[in-house]
């Protein structure tokens, strides 16, 4: 079984680009930490979209900060995780729903802190005012830090490149 590990390992390691935006990863635990933090971000979307807001929750720290100013035009600010998934939850739900999609993860991994950054897509979908549909694309950055409890979300981004679709959608929340 040793044996394979070191042959999947060397697999990954030849197929991987030779330069993938950042510093490769080296050693078994260095390519555990890259994967960890990207399925928290992938998995944040995942609970969003289907409003498990105590999940969606659990992959953050008790304090972020939260910078949605390219959407919102309000500055970044320093909150209490559960008011940033409280905002969530009061804007996604019954009758709005979501679909958030992310790719081209770039890790950044420091000792006991990591930053992951993607390019992300999002639609919400809510009947009665015209179109339905409102998207988004844009970049995300998720701050990490490791703890005892793991790795948690302390800071989050989103920088809008393009957005289309009814503003109505955007702004007001489900029923």
């Amino acid at each position: 079984m040793n044996a394979l590990k070191h042959v999947t390992f060397a697999a990954g390691l030849a197929l991987a680009p030779a330069d993938a935006g950042g510093a490769e990863p080296a050693g078994w635990q260095a390519l555990a930490d890259e994967r960890a933090v990207i399925r928290i971000a992938d998995a944040i979307d995942r609970a969003v979209d289907a409003q498990d807001w105590k999940l969606a929750r659990s992959y953050f720290a008790d304090r972020v900060t939260a910078d949605f100013s390219s959407l919102s035009g309000q500055p970044a600010a320093n909150i209490a995780s559960d008011d940033l998934i409280g905002a969530w939850a009061a804007n996604l739900k019954g009758s709005k729903t979501s679909l958030h999609l992310r790719t081209n993860h770039q890790v950044v991994i420091e000792a006991d802190a990591a930053t992951v950054r993607s390019n992300g897509y999002a639609w919400n979908r809510m009947e009665g005012n015209g179109d339905p549909l409102w998207e988004v694309w844009g970049t995300y950055e998720h701050h990490l830090t490791r703890s005892g409890a793991g790795w948690k979300v302390d800071g989050f981004t989103f920088r809008m490149t393009h957005e289309r679709g009814n503003p109505w959608v955007k702004a007001t929340p489900g029923r």
